[in-house]
């Protein structure tokens, strides 16, 4: 990566200057999914995750999830926003039974949003979901006792951990903080 750390002024593409920036960028940071790897099962069973940008400083995490039918996660709520577009399939919150997100669906939830996550086991496809996620989800089993939490570190850590282990040597993902791309 050669993007520079310090500040320093930008120009046009003809050289006229403009106001100074904090941090000029040197290449645009960018991954293609087609070179990150589907980790199969990386959260739950049915649940395959393929990172795109972690950033455990901000606490923001985004990844393209492909679901099986019927696989539910724990009644959770979020710290921080959350915001997915559904691009294949079909997904609900138990909590919100007359609101299905199909492919096409954009869904905004702010911080302290709780609900029950489920693919219906009728799906008679997969479904795709882009999630943006700021801070941590946090799970809680049916008697109210805490399950979990998942947020930028946890998703950092198995990923990584099932990369070590399948052997793919590092994810290609955008990596927050001194913003750059893990090369694979």
């Amino acid at each position: 990566m050669t993007a520079s750390v310090s500040p320093g002024v930008a120009t046009t593409r003809s050289g006229a200057p403009l106001p100074l920036v904090s941090l000029p960028q040197g290449e645009l940071l960018t991954v293609n999914i087609d070179q990150i790897p589907l980790f199969k099962d990386l959260v739950a069973p049915g649940i395959h995750i393929q990172t795109l940008r972690l950033d455990p400083e901000r606490g923001e995490w985004v990844f393209l999830s492909t679901l099986a039918p019927g696989v539910e996660l724990p009644v959770h709520y979020h710290t921080g926003s959350a915001q997915v577009w559904t691009i294949q399939g079909r997904w609900l919150y138990h909590e919100y039974p007359d609101q299905p997100q199909t492919a096409g669906s954009y869904l905004y939830e702010p911080g302290g949003s709780v609900h029950t996550f489920y693919t219906p086991e009728d799906n008679t496809e997969d479904t795709v979901a882009l999630a943006w996620i700021e801070g941590a989800q946090v799970s809680f089993n049916e008697d109210g006792t805490f399950h979990s939490v998942m947020d930028a570190v946890t998703l950092q850590h198995l990923t990584e951990t099932a990369a070590a282990a399948q052997g793919t040597g590092p994810v290609g993902y955008i990596h927050g903080g001194a913003a750059g791309v893990i090369k694979s």
